[in-house]
């Protein structure tokens, strides 16, 4: 019989996938298990029992059993001392605000309607998929199947829901929108006329949309610039609309060209549409070839048609000159034209998938018309996107012609701008950390795996995202060796925790405590917890579960906050936002104020419901609500406070214990684990493979608090086996942490 001492001296990588059991010969294998639940990785590599749930509110939003997300919380971070948490359902928000004083939170506000009255655009359907964007009091809200929408604080505790807005001219005939020819090539507008309402727009192909109502109504076209209001649609080929503003072509400088001692004069137009005998009306003209202004400007007729882009017309004096030039002049006509577009964002067209702020720029990606565009708001003027004349500070429309269309779903400000498209990750460059600019501005492709609807996270350096599928999690990192973007698999070891993920959120370092983790919400319910430390070369996974579903979490500051679906214990399920708090050790829980040892909890919980009763460090036992109450006084008839709440295990379940001797490995041979040292630290309650840890002695004052323990414990322990594990759960809902462990193995 021989006996050998195997040290697990950290759990730092975590939970590991049942296809790396068998890898003894990996350094992972002994820094991690084969289960750690509901244990946090501390950065020393050690795990300690997560926080218990704090109950604060609860929902009265009808459970939808249907759809994969009931609400979905977000942060609106106005400044140090106000903070709130935002909460989107199905046609309704909910503001809840921190006091900046106490750290409590209350509901100050719900809207079920926006601005104008109508119905909230948000929908349980979608939750998912919404990202957003906040700069200062306003939050942007983005997704492909409604105008982007707006959460606007207004006062302390006022906000409201609106519409986002393009800016308009003073005279509101010019919308700051962007705009995009949707026609084919080739395709003509022609309009019955240059001003007026109610004109007659017509296509030279299908082009209007004929469902009705057609959401061609409501939209704007540009005719050479100049926007025309559709007010209905006739056909696929015929429109009405109102003309905005005098159909009015600005022509480019030296434009007119005429002969010496001629009356015509040639001009040039790009794709100009006429036809001899158009009646046109020329203003903004200066002299050239020596006719002079009052012989250009004014109604002409066209005369000629020399090509595509020249016709000609008859001035109204001759030319002394044959020269180029006539100032900048424009052109008021209704030609057919093939330079028009459409307005980007509509019902028709789709609205941006993705919102991000970058370089004091507010951008949009990702329409359903457009999935490949980006959109850059002009530098501090959020709501300006017309491309107008390319200067530095002008909006930018970029398309990420990368090859196959690339439908875009997520934008992230870091080091660039990064893009997460459904098959590729992109980014646009900063050159030579200048900003970016209608001139410089390109996408450039780097990686092939392609994005789901999961919003994801930076983190360490990275930029963690789930990858399309929902099964792999990956860091998108600029790798200086490589002088690009690398999107390396972080979940690779953990991969049976990632199940379809829906949400992620970042914890970036408690105030007390260095780690930072990612909260990556799967669809099941549960969530995988991730936690890094790039300089060591170490990252893990664990999971969190509780007796209910997660539905939504968010990150402010050191704090983290999670709705739950709860069964309050008679079938009844709600939505119960929570905090994860270290003060308890208990779900759903909270600190209950009774008398002789009765508690009222009918607040909370209905009759039938098996909860837990916690008074400091002293576990007091398990008990049913009936008539409302919780009933202690059999055990404590003079308790008054008390910490209750659902119970939560914990299991940390060690990968099979091996060894490596002069013949090498022992894996499979039977073997005995006759000793386990634990390492605790401030822990209360802990029981090795079902044999408990005895902190309280026999001569102990049983009415004083039990006082943690923080040391090493020896347990003993029985039986062999192929594959020995060692498994460290609890009996009593109190504190636990470990920092290690020696296996004592016999063979």
């Amino acid at each position: 019989m021989q006996k050998v001492r195997v040290p697990l001296t950290n759990f730092a990588f975590g939970e590991v996938s049942p296809s790396l059991y068998s890898r003894t010969d990996s350094p992972v294998y002994n820094q991690s298990a084969q289960r750690v639940k509901n244990f946090f990785i501390r950065s020393e590599g050690g795990v300690i029992k997560r926080s218990g749930l704090q109950n604060i509110y609860q929902f009265d939003t009808t459970i939808n059993e249907a759809k994969i997300q009931q609400c979905r919380l977000l942060p609106f971070i106005f400044s140090d001392d106000e903070r709130y948490i935002i909460s989107l359902e199905n046609a309704k928000v909910r503001v809840f605000q921190i006091n900046a004083i106490t750290g409590a939170v209350s509901l100050i506000q719900t809207i079920t309607a926006d601005v104008s009255s109508a119905a909230l655009k948000f929908d349980h359907d979608f939750l998912h998929e919404y990202t957003y964007a906040q700069a200062g009091d306003v939050m942007f809200i983005a997704h492909q199947t409604f105008i982007p929408q707006q959460i606007v604080r207004t006062g302390l505790t006022t906000f409201q829901v609106e519409s986002f807005q393009f800016d308009q001219k003073s005279d509101n005939k010019k919308v700051y929108q962007p705009y995009y020819p949707f026609q084919g090539a080739g395709v003509t507008l022609d309009s019955s006329a240059t001003s007026g309402s109610g004109i007659t727009l017509t296509t030279s192909s299908a082009y209007w949309d004929t469902t009705s109502p057609s959401k061609h109504i409501g939209t704007t076209v540009r005719y050479n610039g100049q926007e025309i209001e559709i007010t209905g649609v006739t056909s696929s080929t015929v429109a009405t609309g109102d003309i905005l503003d005098a159909l009015k072509i600005k022509l480019s400088p030296d434009s007119l060209r005429t002969n010496n001692g001629s009356t015509t004069v040639e001009v040039t137009l790009a794709n100009h549409g006429m036809s001899v005998n158009d009646s046109i009306t020329f203003s903004d003209c200066d002299t050239v070839g020596g006719i002079a202004i009052s012989n250009l400007n004014g109604t002409r007729t066209v005369t000629g048609i020399i090509s595509d882009d020249v016709f000609t017309f008859t001035a109204g004096g001759s030319s002394n000159d044959s020269a180029l030039g006539g100032g900048t002049p424009s052109v008021t006509t209704h030609a057919p034209t093939t330079s028009w577009d459409e307005q980007s964002y509509s019902a028709l067209r789709g609205f941006p998938a993705a919102v991000t702020f970058h370089e004091n720029r507010l951008v949009f990606a990702g329409t359903l018309a457009q999935p490949d565009s980006i959109w850059f708001s002009k530098i501090a003027s959020y709501y300006n996107f017309d491309v107008a004349d390319a200067k530095d500070n002008e909006s930018i429309h970029l398309t990420a012609a990368i090859g196959e269309i690339q439908q875009i779903r997520h934008i992230v400000s870091n080091r660039d701008l990064q893009i997460f498209a459904a098959s590729a990750e992109m980014f646009v460059p900063a050159f030579q950390n200048q900003p970016i600019t209608p001139t410089n501005a390109q996408v450039r492709r780097q990686t092939p795996f392609g994005s789901g609807f999961t919003r994801p996270q930076s983190i360490d350096g990275a930029t963690i995202f789930v990858q399309k599928g929902g099964q792999i999690v990956r860091e998108y990192l600029f790798s200086d060796s490589e002088a690009a973007y690398v999107a390396n698999p972080i979940s690779t070891i953990s991969s049976h925790l990632i199940k379809s993920p829906i949400e992620m959120n970042t914890l970036y370092g408690a105030l007390s405590r260095s780690e930072s983790y990612v909260f990556v919400l799967n669809n099941d319910g549960t969530m995988a917890v991730f936690n890094s430390n790039r300089a060591e070369q170490r990252a893990g996974w664990v999971e969190f579960v509780t007796n209910g579903k997660f539905h939504s979490s968010v990150t402010i500051d050191d704090r983290v906050f999670v709705n739950v679906e709860y069964d309050l214990g008679d079938g009844t399920k709600k939505i119960i936002l929570c905090e994860f708090d270290s003060t308890f050790n208990l779900d759903m829980a909270k600190t209950y104020s009774g008398s002789s040892g009765v508690f009222d909890v009918s607040a909370d919980f209905n009759n039938g419901a098996v909860l837990k009763v916690v008074n400091g460090n002293n576990y007091i036992g398990e008990f049913t609500v009936s008539g409302g109450n919780i009933n202690v006084s059999s055990v404590d008839a003079s308790l008054s406070s008390a910490e209750i709440g659902y119970n939560f295990d914990v299991e940390l379940k060690t990968n099979p214990i091996d060894a490596q001797v002069t013949n090498g490995p022992i894996t499979g041979i039977p073997r005995g684990i006759g000793t386990v040292y634990l390492d605790l630290n401030n822990t209360l309650a802990a029981k090795v493979n079902n044999t408990a840890l005895i902190i309280r002695n026999v001569t102990d004052d049983l009415s004083q608090q039990l006082a943690p323990f923080t040391g090493k414990k020896e347990f003993r322990l029985l039986g062999y086996n192929a594959d020995p594990q060692i498994t460290i759960t609890q009996d009593a809902p109190l504190d636990l942490q470990v920092n290690g462990l020696v296996a004592e193995l016999i063979f």
